[in-house]
């Protein structure tokens, strides 16, 4: 099967406009039986972005053996929330291991969430000296960034620093307060690849009886994104989000603001990301 791409930024890379995350299932020890279900469901479904991280508990385990033979036809990434030069090589060094592979097509700063972050990063011996060193030395093909907390802290880093993608909040509460949405329109008309995630605010949309997760998904995608990532449980939650993805189309300027005004009341519950 296969699913719509989009342009990755100025890349050269068309992702399909759903990834999977390193969230749900796969951020666990012990339920390799599961994550190989659910990994080989998305590759099944045509997923060719695939998204994990130092931090996520087994991700990156899973994903280095069940991808193992389909690492020609994959977009692969991962993180680290390093802020030191030593411990982003470090978990460089970890995550290549656990992932089975030589490089990585796409290396992020995680979750980077104040201006003394920002700083730690950038001074000398700071782990963003790690990332372009290892993309000179084509250890990884890109370098990203991501963030949740406060979009000018993200801003400040793509306007210091030349990151070829950014990963941030997509979701309908997003307007309500500290919007990354804005940022993410700057992001694309800059030409980077921009990434969407917290689409289903960690499934607590799922209690929203009104609208369905197809709802949030076409509402993400409606956004100035390449792609969005999403974590799943189990083969039918990919299932469902890959079927979203396949059918989408523009949701209508009236039909956002529909999903936006419906989710106002407890926004601040959705964006359980933000400070």
């Amino acid at each position: 099967m296969s699913l719509p791409q989009r342009p990755l930024g100025r890349t050269g890379v068309n992702a399909t406009i759903l990834g999977l995350g390193g969230e749900g299932v796969l951020r666990t020890f012990g339920y390799e039986r599961e994550a190989r279900a659910m990994i080989e469901a998305a590759l099944d479904a045509g997923i060719n972005y695939f998204e994990t991280a130092r931090a996520y508990s087994g991700s990156e385990a899973y994903l280095g053996t069940a991808l193992q033979g389909h690492r020609d036809r994959i977009f692969l990434t991962s993180k680290s929330h390093g802020r030191s030069r030593q411990e982003a090589e470090a978990h460089l060094a970890a995550t290549l291991r656990n992932l089975k592979t030589d490089h990585l097509d796409l290396w992020q700063v995680h979750d980077v969430r104040t201006m003394a972050e920002v700083a730690a990063l950038g001074a000398p011996g700071g782990a963003l000296e790690a990332f372009f060193t290892a993309k000179e030395k084509g250890l990884t093909r890109f370098v990203g960034v991501t963030g949740h907390h406060h979009p000018e802290v993200l801003r400040h880093l793509l306007d210091a620093y030349a990151f070829d993608t950014v990963l941030l909040p997509v979701n309908p509460a997003e307007p309500h307060y500290k919007s990354f949405l804005p940022l993410a329109q700057d992001a694309l008309d800059r030409g980077l690849g921009v990434i969407g995630m917290k689409v289903l605010a960690r499934g607590l949309v799922t209690q929203i009886d009104s609208f369905s997760v197809r709802d949030f998904v076409h509402y993400a995608l409606s956004q100035p994104v390449s792609l969005v990532v999403i974590g799943a449980d189990d083969p039918d939650q990919v299932r469902e989000l890959a079927a979203a993805a396949r059918d989408f189309a523009p949701m209508s300027e009236e039909a956002q603001r529909e999903l936006e005004e419906f989710v106002a009341p407890f926004a601040k519950g959705l964006m359980y990301y933000k400070p």
